[in-house]
């Protein structure tokens, strides 16, 4: 019984994990650019297929946690599992151990988890693997039971997997688990974060250059205290130890990075949330993005005359015919998983979010 219940409680963990992020595998590949990324492993070859590694992994998860939830194939299942899970042991340890990636998309956007947590939620899938593997192991030679249900079954899950997975690449997310999803007021949402934002205090390493001694203190007891700056303090700051650290964790919203500008410097935040209808062409990657299809949505958009209107990207000058602005590349990616991709917004309220080619579509 204790063994059943185990194996359906693992299995469930891998296949909602496998699903959050095959509605948004886009998204997924984005968080493991970041670890391929030269701030982190450094390798570049590894960060340009980011998409196709997404893809094996999210299927992996997906069709192993679906054999488990069968008990097909138990002892190959169990074997590929534990070794996905040192995999990612692996992963979230090196992130959690040296802070370079904060969120490691185990679950997407549905569910945030530190670096520290994912590690811990990690080592406890192995030990429950592996407690699994030893409970099962008599019964690895016994011949699988096949039914018409079992394939009957396998056949529905692989066409929803393959559709899912392929929907979210061509188009946006079939369920946006996004602070950005449709319906979000950006108003409210920005208010929230003003009214409660997180607090950040600078921390000092120093060390007593006459005693040796080394304690770390935050930037108001540096101040506060004048025996660790005045003329002759032993007391000396070690840069290269300086830290920043949130005190008090506020409300947290991705929109509160939503921050497009001008060439000039002019922040249109305001502008954009307060139009009666605001419609923004985005683009994260403007050298990678079609042509064609930019120079189409931009003479469709041209035509909305009582439209705020604006192309938005990492570069000044990626849209002809449209006003530019520019937005951090990370915070673009946050809202589109297409490039380009528009957004459209009626009075700080998204209404439609759709990749260029879908809008382009939808207006013909």
């Amino acid at each position: 019984m204790f063994k059943n219940i185990l194996r359906i409680v693992i299995a469930l963990i891998f296949l909602v994990s496998g699903f959050v992020k095959a509605v948004d595998v886009v998204g997924f590949s984005f968080k493991l650019e970041e670890y391929f990324s030269p701030a982190v492993f450094n390798m570049p070859f590894f960060e340009k297929q980011a998409l196709i590694i997404a893809i094996i992994v999210v299927v992996l998860e997906l069709v192993l946690g679906f054999f488990l939830l069968l008990k097909s194939y138990l002892k190959f299942t169990l074997t590929a599992l534990l070794a996905l899970c040192v995999f990612f042991a692996f992963l979230t340890f090196y992130s959690a151990y040296f802070n370079v990636v904060t969120d490691c998309g185990c679950f997407g956007d549905a569910l945030k988890l530190t670096p520290w947590q994912s590690f811990w939620k990690d080592i406890i899938l192995l030990i429950g693997l592996a407690v699994l593997y030893f409970l099962y192991r008599n019964e690895f030679e016994e011949p699988e039971e096949k039914t018409q249900f079992k394939k009957y079954l396998s056949a529905f899950a692989f066409m929803t997997m393959v559709f899912v997975i392929n929907w979210g690449i061509t188009h946006e997310p079939v369920i946006d688990f996004r602070d950005y999803k449709i319906g979000t007021d950006m108003k409210l949402e920005r208010k929230k974060t003003d009214k409660n934002p997180s607090i950040f205090k600078t921390f000092y390493v120093l060390k007593n250059e006459k005693t040796g001694e080394t304690l770390e203190v935050n930037q108001d007891e540096y101040v506060n205290d004048k025996k660790y700056w005045e003329t002759g303090s032993p007391w000396k700051i070690d840069e290269a130890k300086t830290t920043s650290k949130m005190t008090k964790q506020g409300y947290e919203s991705e929109i509160g990075k939503f921050k497009p500008e001008t060439a000039d410097g002019k922040d249109l935040t305001d502008e954009i949330l307060n139009a009666p209808k605001a419609i923004l062409i985005f683009a994260y990657k403007p050298k990678e993005a079609n042509i064609n299809v930019l120079a189409q949505a931009e003479a469709i958009i041209n035509q909305e005359k009582s439209a705020f209107v604006h192309g938005i990207s990492t570069e000044p000058d990626t849209f002809k015919t449209l006003p530019n602005a520019t937005m951090d590349g990370t915070a673009i990616k946050t809202i589109a998983r297409s490039n380009p991709f528009v957004l459209t917004l009626e009075n700080g309220k998204i209404v439609d979010k759709r990749s260029a080619e879908d809008y382009i579509k939808q207006k013909k």
